[in-house]
């Protein structure tokens, strides 16, 4: 019962992107993963008003270049420059190529640089931004945005990601969120938000205790175990609808795991047989097959990103441990050997690796093990209780709740971690797939 009680325990804005003024370039792939990699040393310039303001329109010089920098240094990848260092004279300087003087630049270790410049037309907010590599002297991405005010903020986690995938090849995870659980008082709620932390949005008002919160690969859905009706009931809810449905309510526990990478499929514990075991239900007619059979608890079943194999909790050698399994439920083994309480399996989209929750010294800390039982990593120390590990979709970070502090996010490799979301009542964060295709 131990395991058990631990186990239970809004649409972005579309932005018109028009034609850029300047060509595409070749991108520049570089490997962020290697040991050898060093932050990208970027400068980030006040953006240049491209026509005179009129009564109203508001001065966002400042704004873009702040806001383009904050989610760039989230990422963990970029220095970011004091504009203090900066020598370049603005009078003079303008955001093309011929008009940038990149020794000024290069002599203050920028390697890169942005710049950009806006303008409004009546209602409209047309805003042109640019990356240029600074030892080349030459520009690597150029983009033009059309929008309003209320979509600015969408512009720029729209050009941090041509950022990226400029200089890594991947977009990043600025057209992401993450889902998450609060409790107010005697009832909780789902919450998500974005990356940089901004756009909090309450998701459903049930009244009620609500626990396992998942994503759908497909972004359509969460699952959610809830009590809204008194009994551990599953149910999903359609983000764009903004609809709840119930899909499973047997005595006893009802509890999610993960979804199929396919979205058609979604892993629960049922305890309507006896004690609790791992079934795959179909979610089109909610067709199931038990997958477990054992006189142990097995709970939280997660799939592997291939759908090949599913990791899962049991206590059947005594503690709660980490298994691996085959979809059909064949073959099973243990995975971790180390440590007496090991629950919540998260298996990375790359493949090879799981994170989960282990307790160590009294405190439930972040860990990541290979799928074959190899390079164990612990990958928090803090002095409170670290829960349910999320990755995100390009497996570069992990999310995770700290008891009483909140939610927090980190790079794969435990570094760089910083504050998300600071109730300390939240917990149960869930990443999203990408969200804009």
């Amino acid at each position: 019962m131990q395991l058990l009680k631990k186990c239970v325990t809004a649409a972005a804005v579309l932005i018109a992107i028009l034609a850029a003024g300047s060509p595409s370039f070749a991108k520049v792939y570089i490997d962020i993963d290697s040991p050898a990699f060093r932050k990208f040393p970027i400068a980030i310039v006040d953006f240049q008003k491209l026509k005179p303001l009129v009564q109203r329109q508001e001065d966002l010089s400042v704004w873009f270049a702040d806001g383009l920098a904050k989610p760039l240094d989230m990422t963990g990848y970029f220095n970011i420059i004091n504009k203090k260092a900066f020598l370049e004279d603005p009078t003079t300087a303008g955001i093309n190529v011929d008009r940038i003087h990149f020794s000024d630049w290069s002599t203050i270790g920028a390697e890169y640089l942005v710049k950009g410049g806006f303008s409004y037309n009546g209602q409209q907010l047309v805003v042109e931004m640019r990356l240029f590599d600074v030892i080349k002297e030459e520009i690597l991405v150029s983009k033009r945005y059309s929008g309003t005010r209320e979509t600015a903020p969408d512009m720029i986690k729209q050009f941090a990601a041509e950022i990226l995938l400029a200089l890594t090849g991947d977009r990043g995870v600025f057209d992401t969120k993450i889902a998450f659980i609060t409790k107010h008082r005697t009832s909780s709620d789902i919450y998500t938000i974005d990356f940089d932390g901004t756009g909090l949005s309450k998701m459903t008002s049930n009244r009620s205790i609500s626990l396992a919160l998942r994503w759908s690969p497909d972004g359509r859905m969460l699952s959610f175990t809830s009590y809204r009706e008194g009994n551990p009931d599953l149910y999903t809810f359609d983000l764009s609808r903004r609809t709840t449905r119930k899909i499973a309510s047997f005595d006893g526990i009802n509890l999610g795991g993960g979804w199929s990478p396919d979205s058609r499929k979604l892993l629960l514990a049922l305890s309507k047989d006896g004690n609790e075991e791992i079934y795959v239900m179909d979610v089109g007619n909610r067709l199931m097959t038990r997958l477990t059979y054992n006189f142990a608890i097995d709970v939280s079943g997660t799939w592997s990103p291939d759908g090949q194999k599913i990791a899962f909790v049991s206590d059947r050698a005594g503690s709660p441990q980490i298994y691996v399994m085959d979809a059909d439920g064949n073959n099973v083994r243990r995975l971790t050997l180390e440590g007496r309480y090991n629950t919540s399996p998260a298996w990375s989209p790359r493949g090879k690796t799981i994170a989960f929750e282990g307790m160590v010294g009294g405190r439930y800390q972040i860990f990541t093990i290979d799928d074959s039982g190899s390079n164990l990593k612990q990958l928090t120390s803090e002095k409170s209780d670290n829960e349910s590990p999320s990755w995100s979709p390009d497996g570069r970070f992990i999310v995770f709740s700290s008891r009483g502090r909140g939610i927090f996010i980190m790079n794969a490799d435990g570094t760089n971690i910083r504050s998300l979301y600071s109730a300390g009542t939240s917990a149960s964060p869930c990443w999203s797939p990408h969200l804009m295709k």
